[in-house]
């Protein structure tokens, strides 16, 4: 436990990323089974232990140290786990034996929500202030120190000499420990035998376009679609439905599970369908309907009715056994055009292709697509093999240009990790009427990023200077600034006051020089809504 609470303290301060690499590789290298193994499936986000929450934490906290103390540490550090380690008051030691990371998993694993509140101190006890921030980010399983399952898949390929491509063709089909993935990497065996077990293959990505100009001599364009971008799989009659990330949500969409007839690796579009009918959206409704339905682990028989869910097809992997991906995109674009016609219509089609005459005529399609199920276009490169990842030159995203609106600044919240010294968290609203006649700015959406470092510090030093009210980690401010906000697009939302739900709200510029009577209306942003 000593050695990844070191790493983990270790990876907090550091900011580069070949830095953070080597770090995690040193240590998988130089440290034995299953410690390493727990360590990796902690920095992934692949362990999970229910009994203990942030809750359980500032509960224990609040019963050992002046909860007003807690409350304004936790509000100034930013950071549950790093407050209460610090915070936790000394023991009087005894001579314990040192934890091991794989102990301290397993007595982790074996607390219930009764349980926990008991035994969590004895554990705390027994270590230093990093161990109990290791341990604290280890039992409620929020990392939150800048390292991302892609990152440390990348190192452990780094410490064994293995394409990371490779690493995530087994990972997914493998529990932690993993002692089968050690064994291959590290020691030379045969790779895990994973071929009946329906597991996720890497994505290929696309790089944004921005200023690059194809010729469609080379490439061929096709609709981008605001839905999830799903992998569908079925081995031996087995189905799974992952998200782009690789987690299996299979159960939040049970309809897809029965409906492929065939062993196959599926690249689509997660859409469910709506009240749209025909048009560019083909029955696709908008992102809000979507998430209606996302995260869910039961899903009720009037949601399935309401929204059922189908997949608009891109891209075919796996065919009956036979690897489609070193083949050519067109190759692989004939074979799903003729696999689509073995499947039920109620459930999968297939992206369209976009014809254009040039680039300046498909650039005018592009500006032309205000559909909410479309977020702009795709092009990719007819030649291109099926590559995990993104690769220059082969697929590109053009995303269409986002809508603008001018808002005021409301609320400002802390950030976390490195931005908890900061208020960069930012809620906005637009004016219920006319403000020249006493209209009330009603919020409509928050953002956190589409600022510079120096902007951050101007913005934090407005909050702190204008403040109204101080509601714990957030503070009211008087109504001075104006953003202007960028956005997908607008939705109807029953959970807010204005009515309104944004799409990827992220600030576009900071308006220092505009007075808020002049910001936007409500009125204005509901004009906005296609649902």
């Amino acid at each position: 436990m000593k050695d990844f609470a070191t790493l983990l303290d270790t990876l907090v301060y550091t900011s580069s990323r070949n830095r953070k690499l080597a770090l995690i590789a040193d240590y998988l290298r130089s440290t034995p089974d299953p410690d390493r193994g727990w360590a990796l499936a902690a920095l992934t986000g692949e362990l999970d232990f229910p009994a203990v929450k942030s809750s359980t934490i500032r509960n224990l906290m609040k019963d050992r140290v002046d909860p007003v103390l807690w409350t304004l540490s936790r509000d100034f550090v930013g950071d549950t786990a790093e407050t209460a380690s610090l915070l936790w008051p000394a023991p009087d030691r005894t001579e314990d034996e040192p934890l091991s990371l794989s102990e301290t998993v397993d007595l982790l694993a074996g607390l219930n929500r009764t349980t926990a509140p008991k035994e969590l101190p004895h554990l705390l006890d027994r270590l230093d202030a990093n161990g109990r921030f290791a341990l604290i980010k280890l039992a409620t399983g929020g990392m939150r120190i800048g390292i991302s399952a892609r990152l440390a898949k990348t190192a452990f390929a780094q410490a064994f000499d293995v394409a990371v491509e490779e690493v995530e063709e087994y990972w997914h089909a493998l529990e932690a420990p993993y002692p089968d993935l050690f064994a291959w990497a590290a020691d030379g065996t045969d790779p895990p035998d994973v071929s009946n077990t329906p597991r996720f293959r890497p994505f290929m990505l696309a790089h944004p376009l921005e200023d690059t100009v194809v010729h469609l001599d080379d490439y061929a364009a096709e609709w981008k679609w605001d839905g999830i971008r799903i992998q569908l799989v079925r081995v031996a009659g087995e189905t799974r439905l992952y998200s782009r990330s690789g987690d299996d949500i299979s159960a939040t969409f049970p309809e897809l599970l029965d409906v492929l007839p065939l062993d196959a690796v599926l690249d689509g579009e997660l859409l469910v369908r709506g009240d749209v009918q025909g048009g560019e959206t083909g029955g696709a409704a908008s992102f809000n309907a979507l998430q209606q339905r996302l995260g869910r682990k039961t899903v009720s028989k009037k949601m399935l009715a309401e929204a059922p869910a189908f997949v608009r097809l891109y891209d075919a992997l796996i065919i009956e056994g036979e690897d489609q991906r070193e083949k050519p995109w067109t190759q692989r674009r004939k074979a799903l055009e003729a696999l689509v016609e073995r499947l039920p219509d109620s459930h999968f089609d297939i992206s369209q292709i976009v014809e254009a005459r040039d680039f300046d005529h498909l650039a005018q399609i592009r500006e032309g697509a205000r559909d909410d199920a479309i977020e702009g276009l795709m092009l990719k490169a007819k030649d291109s093999p099926y590559i995990a990842g993104r690769k220059v030159g082969l697929w590109y995203k053009w995303k269409r240009d986002p809508l603008l609106i001018d808002a005021v600044l409301m609320y400002a919240q802390r950030g976390s990790g490195k931005r908890s010294s900061f208020y960069s968290d930012y809620t906005f609203g637009c004016w219920d009427g006319d403000p020249d006649e006493g209209a009330e700015l009603l919020p409509v959406g928050k953002a956190y990023s589409g600022f510079t470092d120096a902007e951050l510090k101007k913005l934090d030093k407005l909050v702190r200077q204008t403040t109204l009210n101080r509601f714990g980690p957030v503070r009211e401010v008087e109504r001075t600034l104006v953003f202007e906000v960028a956005f997908d697009s607008v939705h109807t939302s029953k959970r807010h006051k204005s009515g309104l739900a944004m799409r990827f709200p992220r600030i576009h510029r900071i308006r220092w020089d505009k007075p808020v009577h002049e910001a936007d209306r409500i009125e204005s942003l509901r004009a906005l809504i296609r649902d």
